[in-house]
């Protein structure tokens, strides 16, 4: 069992306070975006061995048998925090075939990791689970196509951006979709004219109450951080998410997703793949993209946490690099095991104060604080809090 520190990533659209108020830390006045703990060769966390990613190289059984044959000498999954102030891009992640195709496509061009022009840092896939930790905003998977020609019909725009969204009437499902998403994301020259069109009905419409007005308030968010961009359209055509603290909504590959504000926890597969379709100043390449995307409209599935053993309560995820488990400790519980034994775990402590302990070996571990336990030792916590753990979906 070993003590984590994790890495901060300070992108600009991160929040200043959440992250360092959960770590304890003093706000500096910059924007902290995420806190890494994983094993990932870009920001590895770090213990009184080394990096994490050392630690595994040097003991690989850690991080148990399944895993290991499984996925190799590497930790699957990266526990992340995540706080946005304002949305950030529109995008969409690989599945397992796709990054590593990509990988070694990007290798091959002799492109380094760190290019800005890089869209595949890595060759894992990178399926991913946001548990809300305050109030968090999303739009994500495409709607269908008839609810949203409704929603511009409410705006009163459908007329004006015929051009662009008459398909979603024309057409079904995904292909009108995306018709639709690709048109929107090539406007140019005088074309551009119509997100002014779209501006200015949602100024007219961001008081009414319901689906539209939501919309008009989305809009403008986007514009007041993007503005002019042509994603802002293509990303009306998502459903919109609002999660309170404690539930969460699973991103498989393929699904675009725009997160708009909010902190919460993140838990994908051990991935750094990101590819971008607008709203960011980051490396857009939409002709990947359109390779990776799900077109097909689904709705909005919220995962609400599922009591197991006393004090554990699972968020069910469909993928093998990842589980994940909130524990809520009361003084009254006493020890219970730590779950996902057969896997590395790690531990993060969001509010309040547990202690950990493995044989002899004991920790306390308080909000921000995190740690590692090996798959095979018999790990047992207790404390009055709540308590985040992850391990491989396969143990």
């Amino acid at each position: 069992m070993l003590e984590l520190r994790g890495v901060t990533q300070q992108y600009d659209w991160g929040t200043v306070d959440a992250i360092p108020h959960l770590l304890g830390e003093t706000a500096d006045g910059e924007p902290h975006a995420e806190y890494w703990l994983g094993a990932h060769p870009l920001s590895a966390a770090t213990t009184a061995q080394g990096s994490l990613a050392d630690v595994i190289a040097a003991n690989p059984e850690i991080l148990g048998r399944r895993p290991l044959n499984t996925f190799g000498p590497v930790l699957p999954f990266l526990f992340k925090v995540l706080s946005a102030q304002h949305p950030l891009s529109l995008q969409a992640h690989p599945d397992r075939q796709q990054a590593e195709e990509g990988f070694t496509r990007e290798n091959g061009a002799d492109l380094p990791l760190d290019d800005p022009e890089r869209v595949y840092r890595d060759a894992w896939p990178k399926p991913e689970v946001l548990v809300a930790l305050d109030r968090f905003e999303a739009l994500t998977s495409f709607r269908e196509p008839t609810a949203t020609a409704e929603l511009f019909d409410g705006l009163g725009v459908s007329a004006e951006l015929a051009s662009v969204i008459g398909p979603l009437t024309e057409r079904k499902g995904a292909a009108a979709i995306a018709e639709v998403f690709l048109d929107a994301l090539s406007l140019e020259g005088e074309r551009k004219q119509l997100l002014d069109v779209l501006a200015a009905a949602a100024v007219k419409h961001s008081r009414d109450d319901g689906p539209v007005g939501q919309l008009a308030k989305d809009v403008l968010l986007l514009d007041e951080v993007f503005p002019g961009d042509p994603a802002i359209l293509a990303a009306l055509l998502l459903n919109r998410v609002t999660l309170e603290p404690g539930q969460a909504f699973f991103v498989p590959p393929g699904q675009m997703h725009v997160y708009l504000r909010g902190t919460g926890i993140e838990v994908m597969a051990n991935s750094d793949n990101v590819i971008r379709g607008g709203l960011t100043p980051k490396h857009v390449d939409v002709r990947e993209l359109v390779r990776v995307v799900d077109f097909e409209p689904k709705p909005i599935q919220i995962i609400e946490p599922a009591a197991g053993e006393p004090g554990v309560l699972s968020y069910p995820v469909p993928c093998e690099e990842f589980a994940l488990w909130r524990l809520d400790l009361t003084p009254e519980l006493g020890w219970i095991n730590l779950p996902g034994r057969g896997s590395a775990r790690i531990a993060f402590t969001t509010v309040g104060q547990a202690s950990v302990a493995s044989g002899s070996h004991a920790l306390t571990i308080g909000q921000g604080d995190a740690i590692l336990a090996g798959a095979d030792e018999d790990t047992r916590i207790e404390g009055h809090g709540s308590v985040f753990v992850t391990a491989a979906g396969l143990r």
